[in-house]
């Protein structure tokens, strides 16, 4: 049996990028012949959104072959009482209600406002709950302590703690998948004591600039390890050029050729650094600064111009016997361009 895992889709507005994201998921279910689509979690943004968008909603999550099961995120906690959201949905409230499929049972932990104590209770409380006979798998959605996490990883939910949770809290439960929430950043996946697993999918759609690199989800069968799924939707990527006035080459080349191989839906955040060699490139700064404009023009979100010219640095006589020296020492080129930029950041400051 397969099993598509998502969250955290923050929907707002019919037709906009996140709802093609979601409308693309769901192609990608029936290509794959899934038996059950999770949400573990803000499949809206606020609860608004999903009151605005629930008759749309309930479009693409009827006529389905497989199962919709969804549980409520810190963004969506109170979009679901009562409300109906398609004929194959299944929301999953309440802890000791779960649904039952085939040979798999699925658990639902919503997000709550609790801490610590209270939620190893609640799993506890399920320890006698949990059929040996069939595949367990709990929807979560909060913070795993395991791991360093920085508040950038979870969108923009200030210091506040979410429904935090440690592997150990799943020791001795019979749980196959902990299927996460909450971690826009990126797919993880931890093995739980007893060979069970707990996976993050991330966010299919990047939310902030936050969120780089290629979006993924988790499709899987189940009794298999989770699987990481790459998805063609719209996303940030970081990209970062070191110009290097002592290699042969011209900067808006290497620009080029950082950026050309990036994924067609990206939108860049590109950072230049380095130092370039006016003199050598035949051309100063505010000429350079315009022909890159050019070249990344409707492929950058953001551009960090952060290179420098240090022509006059490179032509001083004392700099280029240091150089001359350097090249006689057996180091390694990493170790060489090291020194260089110390002796370069030297004679900038003392020249300042």
């Amino acid at each position: 049996m397969k099993i598509l895992h998502t969250a955290d889709i923050h929907l707002r507005e019919y037709m906009d990028e996140r709802w093609k994201t979601l409308q693309k998921l769901i192609a990608i279910g029936k290509k794959e012949k899934i038996r059950i689509f999770v949400v573990s979690g803000d499949l809206f943004d606020k609860g608004i959104n999903a009151e605005n968008l629930r008759p749309k909603i309930r479009e693409i999550f009827s006529n389905n072959d497989f199962k919709i099961v969804l549980i409520p995120g810190n963004h969506d906690m109170d979009s679901y009482e009562d409300m109906y959201f398609g004929e194959d949905v299944i929301v999953l409230t309440e802890l000791n209600n779960p649904f039952e499929h085939e040979d798999i049972r699925i658990w639902g932990m919503p997000f709550e406002r609790m801490e610590g104590e209270k939620i190893l209770n609640k799993l506890r409380s399920l320890r006698d709950k949990f059929d040996t006979n069939k595949k367990n798998i709990i929807l979560y959605h909060g913070e795993l302590l395991d791991v360093f996490f920085s508040r950038k990883d979870f969108g923009d939910e200030g210091e506040e703690r979410y429904m935090p949770v440690k592997l150990s809290y799943f020791k001795g439960l019979n749980i196959d998948y902990v299927l996460a929430g909450h971690f826009h950043s990126n797919f993880d996946v931890r093995m739980l004591e007893g060979g069970g697993y707990f996976v993050y999918s991330g966010s299919p759609i990047s939310i902030t600039k936050r969120e780089t690199g290629q979006r993924k989800i988790n499709l899987f069968e189940v009794g298999k390890p989770p699987k990481e799924y790459l998805l063609d939707t719209p996303h940030f990527e970081e990209i970062v050029v070191e110009l290097d006035p002592f290699k042969d080459e011209n900067p808006l080349e290497t620009i080029r050729t950082h950026i050309g191989g990036v994924h067609p839906r990206a939108s860049i955040i590109l950072t230049i650094k380095g130092y370039i060699n006016s003199d050598e490139i035949k051309m100063k700064e505010p000429e350079l600064v315009k022909q890159i404009k050019e070249v990344v023009k409707g492929k950058c979100v953001e551009e960090h111009l952060e290179f420098m010219d240090i022509y006059t640095i490179l032509e001083d006589d004392l700099f280029k016997s240091f150089v001359k020296k350097l090249e006689q020492i057996d180091y390694s080129e990493e170790k060489k361009k090291q020194m260089q930029d110390i002796a370069i950041k030297a004679m900038m400051e003392a020249r300042s």
